[in-house]
């Protein structure tokens, strides 16, 4: 009897191979929005916080703080994920491969993957071809059974520090315009009454009033 699609497709995906163009896929598109967002200021997917850093650098020519801090969240979710399962794409895709390894090339005047779309595209390709290939690796050496301490703080790190974020994009909205700043502040306030993370709240009353009054 012939499997169906579904099954075919779901048994496909469970495969190394497709983890590795999965991950191909979505560091070619972020890596392509960081090149986006180097030629025309916008497209970068990452925090505001994060992007600063990378702004930093193209603005007054040193990213080592970019380079350093994004880099090193690569390295960590690199490890982590293939001892726990779960491969954190906040940090080692939209940190890592968005901010860090964009950082360190241009550190070394490494131009050409930011010439064009398609140098872009491929050259995210590649990076993520290398990540998943190493990923499948370190998972294939690690012995089954094996009990991981302290993965579960280096998991929650980024949310822990994410609820600082709130304060700071007040702030960035307030610089960029005095109608985004004041929309942040009253998400922000809305959000804290509800008991729930005042960054979200603070990015959405940005958006909001924002577009109304730009």
């Amino acid at each position: 009897m012939k499997k169906k699609f579904s099954e075919k497709l779901n048994d496909f995906l469970m495969k190394d191979e497709a983890f590795i163009l999965l991950i191909m896929g979505a560091a070619a598109a972020i890596f392509t929005g960081t090149f986006l967002y180097i030629k025309f200021g916008t497209g970068a997917f990452n925090d505001v916080s994060i992007v600063a850093m990378l702004k930093e650098g193209l603005d007054g020519g040193s990213y080592s703080a970019a380079a350093g801090f994004a880099a090193g969240f690569l390295i960590a979710r690199i490890l982590e994920g293939p001892l726990v399962g779960i491969l954190d794409i906040g940090g080692s895709l939209m940190t890592g491969v968005g901010i860090g390894i964009p950082a360190l090339l241009l550190s070394m005047n490494i131009q050409f993957p930011f010439d064009n779309f398609l140098f872009a595209l491929g050259t995210g390709a590649v990076i993520g071809l290398i990540l998943g290939i190493i990923i499948i690796a370190i998972r294939k050496f690690v012995p089954k059974g094996v009990a991981v301490g302290g993965t579960s703080i280096m998991m929650g790190a980024g949310n822990a520090t994410g609820r600082y974020l709130g304060p700071l994009i007040i702030i960035a909205a307030t610089q960029f315009n005095v109608y985004a700043g004041l929309g942040a502040l009253i998400g922000a306030a809305v959000f804290y009454k509800l008991e729930k993370e005042i960054t979200g709240g603070a990015i959405l009353g940005a958006m909001i009033l924002g577009a109304i009054f730009l």
